[in-house]
């Protein structure tokens, strides 16, 4: 099973990177997590034609606004997008006339489904929980091909993210915020708090993803947190085009 970083900032692009997108590749599917400006690379990460399924944290932009280039992935056999109660009005304003195509009008079969709060089987598990931020935002936890992945983006510290993340094979998790920054109004995490989570978790492997644009403003900054390592040894901080198997 694999896994790329198609996009790892938070809030906007930068020469850094593109906003958030990540790549799962599994024997039969791909998934998507989150839909930042990172998807334009989605046509040269996949490499077999499978169907695809997308989980949405949230609607800020910058995990939505890639939505608007949906149309250019004609080689898609499949899109199944789903996320929290409420996605599918959304997306019906967002992902429409006059701004872009509508899903219904995509070149290939594309649904939207509403995961409720809890667990649900769609041909693998799906564990859904809300996580703590400025808006309401869904953490998951997969269990597919016998690995486990927790994804869990725009968040303060909060117990679901432990929950998603028991004994995961691997976290993924966001990092907004620059070492010993917290803000109780704007809930993020910082990478000591999320190495802190992740050990509570019992994670194998915790990768580090949206990185405020505007906090971490050169790539030399993540560089620092991999000397974090020595307090979780199997931690991955994500750059965009970064990939590894799990």
């Amino acid at each position: 099973m694999r896994v790329t970083f198609l996009g790892t900032n938070g809030w906007y692009d930068t020469e850094t990177g593109s906003t958030i997108c990540t790549l799962i590749e599994t024997k039969d599917r791909y998934i998507v997590l989150d839909a930042g400006n990172g998807i334009h690379r989605l046509d040269k990460a996949m490499t077999r034609g499978l169907p695809v399924d997308m989980f949405l944290s949230h609607f800020h932009l910058d995990h939505t606004q890639g939505l608007h280039i949906l149309v250019k992935f004609l080689f898609l056999p499949e899109l199944h997008i789903y996320g929290q109660p409420g996605t599918k009005e959304m997306l019906d304003r967002l992902v429409n006339l006059p701004f872009t195509v509508p899903i219904e009008k995509l070149p290939y079969p594309a649904d939207v489904t509403e995961l409720a709060e809890g667990r649900h089987d769609i041909g693998y598990k799906v564990q859904c929980l809300p996580l703590v931020h400025a808006s309401p935002c869904f953490g998951y936890r997969f269990e597919i091909e016998g690995k486990v992945i927790a994804y869990c983006t725009d968040t303060g510290p909060c117990d679901n993210i432990i929950t998603l993340g028991k004994g995961a094979d691997l976290m993924i998790t966001e990092c907004a915020f620059r070492p010993g920054e917290t803000s109780a109004s704007w809930p993020h995490l910082n990478p000591e708090t999320a190495i802190e989570l992740a050990k509570k978790a019992g994670c194998k492997k915790l990768a580090l993803t949206h990185f405020d644009a505007a906090r971490w403003t050169d790539l030399k900054m993540r560089k620092d947190v991999e000397k974090m390592k020595d307090h979780f040894p199997d931690l991955i901080v994500g750059y965009d085009n970064h990939h590894f198997d799990i």
